[in-house]
């Protein structure tokens, strides 16, 4: 039994990738046997390799996660060349904590993501390829995540590219969603191309395309060679652009505002598996010898840094003038993409250093736990707007209005979204930007300042989404209360993994983060935290705040009941009062449009905002501009900073 539990686990890595792939080109025939077949061949797709996933993590994380597993294909995965450094010389899938962090969120989101759409979109047609095309996305960020062969990145790349373009303009009847679906397809379409020449560069220069041979021979060189900078620009520009992050992030909102809501949600861990690709690139690709490569991975992070920055800003200003709820949570993503970026380009800019142990370590703890917290609460809150839109039929925050009263559970999956993602107490929001806001101060105050101030426009964004969305009285053309069980079951497991990372993030921390930041940076090590909210050094325990909300609100309640309860006119209690204004005109009640709700906060920052709207053109040409120019400017620094300096 344990022989074959072995083969089994040996095997797992292939299993994880081959039967998606296998259920993938095979729906269209299961279709033929009916729609329910379908939908639960589909679940299968995804429910099958996630349990795999699952068992393959316990497997690796039982060991620590340092420890890399193989798997050859052709060939037994003990085997190794001695003609390239005892190195493998055939396409193989590389295993560690930080693959297996990626594996679970992924398989996690996709589930979600497939059961959610078997309500949300039974009334359109063409099901068949929907759900290939939504395994193909599945099973490609999972091999971008698995590979140790940087060619075959390419090729999960491309694979992932190319039917997230598909899936973008899968609603036909609209043209908006064929544009949206031609930007993301053209733009991913030429950032392959220039990760083809950044694997041509490497591979002409090495003859190999394992990245462990890889890294081990940029880092037997006395010096970096100019053709591995070249090549370290080009991958990071590819990925930045693919994570969705600024000045790269033109056509983000396009396709994810297109998108059917959950494949948005998929969207999200392909630009997920796009950073996991940067950091790859960054620690395991370039970091092996950092007597070579040190002065330009510092270089690194501090680029890292600066476009988390970038993103973080832009997104949230962005959001917060949108009226399209898919839009504004688009911008909302390229903005949470930038505490990623800070947090382990934090850690990047330290790493080999004495300030790596003193805050590098907790950075990079706090931006790799957001990236599993992201996926969530960011899946969760694009699987609210979905359900938003199903019933309203439409994404104008200014059209909608009183759902909370029909949708009560959507509401309450939104409230938790919009919690998480504003990074509010005891949410697991909270946790990752705790850590990333204490070790980010100590490395810079003012930029510790943005990455707070941007939470706090993000909760602002998210109060204005409640209020337009779910506040205000029932709307009489929003009919039919709540949506289809099966959407609110896909809302409900992103929901429950939310709730239970927040009341054990340390477990979590423990479990899953901190093995995925040793593999990184082969520095084994853990993230401390007292269980007390008193220690002064930024420690955080959900437990007791929660306990001390529970001790309050009971007081509270008690003084309550104690209290005088006034002589308030019966009926005069339940009408509106606005600051001594009327609220309503004609019987009709006064709706301040979502528009509208910081009108005076956006027109002091006209300024600001004329600029930047002005850079988002929607033109095509601008958008390849800004990635050209980005890898033109990255490019340059790796070249000559270093020898400036």
């Amino acid at each position: 039994m344990m022989d074959a539990y072995d083969t089994f686990i040996n095997n797992a890595p292939a299993l994880a990738v081959a039967i998606p792939l296998i259920f993938a080109f095979s729906t269209p025939l299961v279709s033929k046997l009916g729609d329910r077949v379908r939908n639960i061949f589909a679940l299968l797709g995804v429910l099958i390799p996630s349990l795999i996933i699952f068992l393959l993590a316990f497997d690796v994380l039982s060991s620590g996660g340092m420890e890399t597993r193989y798997y050859v294909f052709g060939s037994d995965s003990s085997t190794r060349f001695p003609l390239v450094g005892g190195h493998i010389l055939r396409i193989a899938f590389a295993v560690d904590g930080m693959s297996v962090f990626m594996g679970l969120l992924i398989s996690v989101v996709a589930l979600s993501a497939v059961i959610y759409s078997m309500a949300y979109i039974r009334r359109y047609s063409g099901l068949d390829k929907y759900y290939s095309l939504l395994l193909l996305v599945f099973t490609a960020n999972l091999g971008m995540v698995l590979t140790g062969d940087i060619f075959n990145l390419f090729v999960w790349f491309e694979i992932s590219s190319v039917s997230l373009s598909a899936l973008t303009a899968f609603k036909a009847n609209r043209g908006e969603s064929f544009e949206g679906a031609a930007k993301y397809l053209i733009y991913a379409s030429v950032a392959g191309l220039f990760f083809l020449i950044a694997i041509g560069l490497l591979y002409g220069q090495y003859g190999h395309l394992n990245i462990k041979f890889l890294s081990s021979a940029i880092g037997g060189n006395e010096e970096m060679m100019m053709v591995d900078k070249i090549a370290l620009g080009l991958l990071v520009t590819v990925f930045a652009l693919k994570a969705g992050s600024v000045p790269m992030h033109m056509a983000t909102p396009d396709a994810y505002g297109e998108a059917p809501a959950p494949i948005t949600a998929m969207f999200v861990t392909a630009s997920q598996a796009s950073l996991y690709a940067i950091f790859r690139t960054g620690f395991t690709l370039y970091g092996s010898n950092l007597t070579v490569t040190g002065e330009t991975l510092h270089i690194l992070g501090y680029i890292l840094v600066a476009l988390g920055i970038l993103s973080m800003f832009v997104g949230v200003t962005m959001a917060l003038v949108q009226k399209d709820i898919k839009r504004l949570m688009a911008y909302h993503a390229i903005s949470q993409t930038g505490y990623m970026l800070l947090g382990v380009g934090v850690g990047l800019a330290v790493l080999d250093t004495a300030q790596f142990a003193e805050y590098g370590r907790t950075a990079m703890t706090g931006g790799i736990f957001h990236i599993f917290n992201h996926a969530l609460y960011k899946g969760l809150l694009f699987l609210t707007a979905g359900a938003i839109i199903y019933r309203t039929g439409t994404k104008d925050l200014n059209k909608m209005g009183g759902l909370g009263r029909d949708m009560k559970l959507t509401a309450l999956f939104f409230i938790i979204g919009a919690l998480a993602i504003a990074g509010i107490p005891p949410m697991n929001g909270f946790a990752s930007k705790l850590l990333i806001y204490e070790s980010v101060f100590k490395f810079n105050p003012i930029v510790g300042a943005i990455a707070m101030l941007v939470s706090l426009l993000t909760l602002a964004s998210f109060v204005k989404v409640f209020y337009a969305v779910f506040m205000g009285p029932r709307r009489s053309e929003f009919k039919g209360g709540e949506v289809p069980a099966s959407m609110l079951t896909g809302m409900a497991i992103l929901g429950g993994v939310i709730l239970v990372f927040s009341v054990f993030p340390s477990l979590v921390v423990t479990s899953l983060v901190d093995p995925a930041v040793n593999a990184l940076t082969y520095i084994e090590g853990e993230t401390t935290r007292s269980l007390t909210l008193f220690t002064g050094s930024g420690s955080w325990n959900t437990l007791v705040f929660l306990g001390a909300v529970m001790v309050a609100g009971i007081i509270g309640l008690l003084l309550f009941m104690m209290g005088n309860k006034g002589t308030v006119p019966k009926g005069e209690g339940r009408k509106p009062y606005l600051f001594g204004n009327p609220t309503e005109i004609e019987g009709r009640p006064i709706v301040v449009p979502a528009s509208n709700v910081y009108w005076g906060f956006t027109t002091a920052l006209s300024k600001y905002y004329k600029p930047t709207e002005k850079a988002h053109s929607a033109l095509f040409n601008d958008y390849m501009f800004w990635f050209v120019a980005t890898a033109a400017l990255l490019i340059s620094i790796f070249a000559f900073l270093e020898v400036l300096t």
